[in-house]
């Protein structure tokens, strides 16, 4: 999932709530029940979205059965993505409140790892052999500074362009769009401004109430098409040096392109744009009743469109088009996608780690990772599934969003990314707002990558 989050991968948290979960919590870790594991996870803040809670229920009855004696208790935490991430490190710091399994996005788990919150999986996957199904850079999101691994993904997400066939129609698109470069996806955007009225053009993420939106869906999504299409560097971090990139051209090209899109009125009005829950508008509002041309998003958008979903759309596979998001200017590979995920994790403070991982193997053999994905609008990150026509063929856009892995990118998942996706927000609110120049807020981004780095920065 993301960020959506991731996603998907998405979109408060009360008093009441905070105490319901602590006081559930308080029960796990050291001195819990040796035949009980507690398994604690995001619950979705909308009530009709329960795909998790239906999944871990299934995963439970088969577990029980399996382990006569053994007894699953489900924490759910219900909460936005960032209270989840501050509930979860306050349940980690203590044997008495612990989870023995934890659901850990790979935006933070460097953080949890250098905060010795987490326990190292690799004496479990050594012996586990449906480890090596997993694809390497799925791996590769769960490791550590220190080599280890400290999760088993439970699936990825890709990005790219959604949009309205409807719209692309009345304003004489191609029904088969699929843009080379950004100048293609702006002329888009301003055609359908011209010739559509009440409908918002283009949707770019932006700002610090989207969060990681804004930095993984809005600007990653473009700073990662503006370099060479070697592959080998990341605009963001320079594992040479083991330093933060200060803003060059590729970063301000990527901000010239968010202030074209709300300079020019493209995008959506700045006050919905800041808006924290403008995410639920796109996908309950926006996009079923075609009053948005383009968004840049992210693969799992379906997830809230399935029958039982309270946001029921099943003509969304008719009604909507996809296309890749291109490189700036069609540079090699041509497309550009970012990915994240979850994985399943052990708490280094938990009571029961044996019959976690248990609890793992059970959720990840084929047929359940299988259900996983397609119950969740996920990306498979097991080579056996990806590979399974069931799965290929179980949802409309799964191919696409999965053909696009072979030119994902992952966030540098490193302990200060986190303040550094902070102030790349800041960067694009100012010019989103217009109250900074492109080159004011480079600049304002290379004052907070210093501070949020401990000036391990590089200029390049």
């Amino acid at each position: 999932m993301p960020v959506r989050s991731t996603v998907r991968f998405t979109a408060l948290f009360t008093l009441t709530a905070l105490a319901s979960t602590s006081l559930a919590a308080c029960s796990s870790g050291s001195g819990s029940d040796p035949d009980t594991v507690k398994v604690s996870f995001k619950q979705s803040t909308d009530n009709s979205i329960k795909v998790m809670d239906t999944y871990l229920d299934d995963i439970k009855k088969q577990f029980e059965k399996a382990n006569p004696g053994k007894k699953v208790e489900l924490v759910p935490i219900k909460a936005p993505d960032s209270e989840y991430y501050t509930k979860l490190q306050q349940m980690l710091r203590s044997p008495k409140t612990a989870p023995d399994l934890v659901y850990e996005d790979t935006f933070l788990i460097n953080s949890d790892i250098t905060s010795g919150y987490l326990k190292p999986l690799d004496d479990y996957l050594a012996e586990w052999k449906d480890w090596d199904q997993f694809i390497d850079t799925a791996k590769a999101a769960a490791k550590g500074e220190d080599g280890k691994t400290y999760g088993v993904p439970d699936g990825t997400d890709t990005r790219g362009l959604w949009f309205s066939k409807d719209v692309f129609a009345k304003a004489g698109l191609p029904a088969d769009w699929q843009p080379k470069t950004w100048d293609e996806v702006l002329d888009a955007a301003r055609t359908i401004k011209e010739k559509v009225p009440g409908v918002t053009p283009l949707n770019v993420y932006t700002g610090k109430p989207a969060g990681e939106m804004a930095t993984m869906q809005g600007f990653e999504m473009l700073l990662y098409g503006t370099g060479t299409g070697d592959g080998d560097s990341d605009p963001l971090y320079d594992k040479g040096s083991k330093k933060w990139i200060t803003a060059g051209q590729g970063f301000e090209n990527s901000l010239s392109f968010v202030e074209t899109v709300y300079k020019e009125k493209l995008g959506p009005e700045v006050s919905d744009a800041l808006d924290p829950n403008f995410s639920t508008k796109i996908r309950g509002e926006l996009l079923p009743q075609g009053k948005l041309g383009i968004a840049l998003d992210g693969s799992w958008l379906p997830q809230d469109w399935l029958e039982g979903s309270g946001h029921e759309w099943p003509e969304w596979s008719k009604e909507l088009g996809l296309a890749a998001m291109p490189t700036q200017n069609g540079q090699a590979p041509g497309r550009v996608s970012m990915s994240g995920g979850w994985t399943w994790s052990i708490p280094d403070k938990a009571g029961n780690p044996d019959l976690a991982f248990e609890f793992i193997k059970t959720m990840q053999t084929k047929a359940n990772a299988q259900k996983w994905y397609i119950a969740n609008s996920g990306i498979s990150v097991r080579e056996d599934v990806a590979n399974d026509p069931a799965y290929v063929d179980a949802q409309p856009g799964i191919k696409f969003f999965t053909d696009l892995v072979a030119d994902t990118h992952y966030r540098p998942a490193y302990p200060a990314y986190p303040k550094v996706s902070v102030a790349i927000q800041e960067a694009m609110e100012g010019v989103t707002t217009g109250d900074k120049s492109v080159q004011e807020a480079a600049r304002g981004y290379d004052e907070a990558l210093k501070e949020a780095t401990d000036n391990q920065v590089v200029s390049k």
